[in-house]
């Protein structure tokens, strides 16, 4: 590590740093106005705002902003380097560009790291004390859609069918269990309506009958009710898609293994949000390499150039990685590889502009 390596280091962390706690103090001082009025109107004390909300907004804010801020980092204080002939001395006195390349790789692995270690570690928790904040202090934070034409596995070789759930008495309505050996129909219950019980943990069956299946015989049960346990829970039906954002990685793991066994479409965005906590820091290193490659060129119009060509490609990445997670939503790709789509896309963008880059 020579002075080059420390001064080009010290500077790239730096201007990210400072432009990223810039963001968050507007971001949290423009949240703040938005939502004065709920938390005046839900008697939230001062203590609570700021330890159970703020503090846990700055790392699940920082975290989304760093791969946007990393890129306008890196082209704004390469472009200053380059406007003041920086790079011209360092090329001339025989420092390749591969090796200027070296110390802004130190400096995004660091950011990496950060990264990473808020998205598997940090934001998982700070997002469940936050997200029962909102739920708790403001207003249409706890409002869920419930299901609607529900049918899932529940156990290997179970199916139920529910028409429609209603979320605030916990309730299903119109309700088949189906239960299958060696796929064959051995048993099928319908009735009118199910009810949680949470003293007992139990589903309530009312109006119910009970059709069993033996070869060519069949028989029928049937009475005004029925208690009988599932492996299914109210929060199954309340569908929001922040709750695996307040998932550590092994219960997101447990989680999307058990959408894959209820067949329901929602594990998409659980897998999207898996595999976007490794890609997503990933991204650091392509979005670098762009920004070195772009605005290590004196220009003769200056930075704003360089800082407008940067905002834009940051945008544009942030609005193709928006489309390639459409392309899992609707099976296109496996999430796997959609989240991964930008980053392959925009390393070969990089590859082109770093041959292009002064030598």
């Amino acid at each position: 590590m020579k002075r080059i390596d420390f001064y080009i280091i010290k500077k790239f962390l730096g201007t990210f740093f400072f432009a990223l706690a810039l963001i968050i103090a507007i971001s949290i001082v423009f949240d703040l106005s938005e939502k004065m009025d709920d938390f005046i109107d839900r008697n939230a004390s001062l203590k609570t705002v700021v330890f159970d909300y703020y503090l846990n907004f700055i790392p699940y804010f920082a975290n989304l902003f760093s791969g946007l801020f990393v890129f306008i980092s890196v082209i704004f204080f390469t472009s200053k380097m380059a406007q003041n002939s920086e790079f011209i001395a360092m090329l001339s006195s025989g420092i390749s560009f591969r090796r200027i390349l070296i110390p802004y790789f130190i400096a995004a692995s660091i950011i990496t790291a950060f990264s990473f270690v808020l998205g598997y570690y940090v934001i998982p928790s700070s997002n469940k004390v936050r997200l029962e904040f909102q739920e708790t202090y403001m207003k249409g934070s706890g409002s869920h859609i419930g299901a609607i034409d529900m049918h899932r596995q529940i156990s290997p070789g179970i199916y139920i069918y529910i028409e429609s759930y209603n979320i605030t008495r916990n309730m299903g309505n119109k309700v088949t269990i189906e239960k299958f050996e060696n796929n064959k129909l051995k048993s099928k219950l319908c009735a009118d309506n199910m009810l949680y019980d949470s003293i007992t943990n139990k589903w309530i069956l009312q109006r119910y009958f009970i059709r069993n299946f033996d070869g060519i015989k069949e028989s029928l049960i049937y009475g005004n009710r029925i208690d009988t346990t599932l492996r299914l829970s109210p929060k199954d039906f309340k569908k929001k898609k922040e709750i695996v954002e307040a998932m550590d990685h092994n219960e997101l793991d447990a989680y999307i293994a058990d959408q894959k066994l209820m067949g329901t479409p929602d594990v998409v965005n659980s897998e999207i949000e898996k595999y976007s906590r490794i890609s997503t820091p990933f991204s650091t290193f392509i979005l670098t390499l762009i920004g070195v490659s772009l605005s290590s060129r004196k220009r003769k119009g200056g930075m704003g150039i360089n800082i407008g060509v940067g905002i834009l490609l940051s945008f544009s990445y942030v609005l193709f990685m928006k489309f390639a997670n459409m392309f899992a939503i609707n099976a296109t790709f496996p999430a796997s590889f959609a989240v991964w789509i930008p980053n392959i896309l925009y390393a070969l963008i990089a590859l082109g502009l770093y041959f292009q880059a002064p030598k």
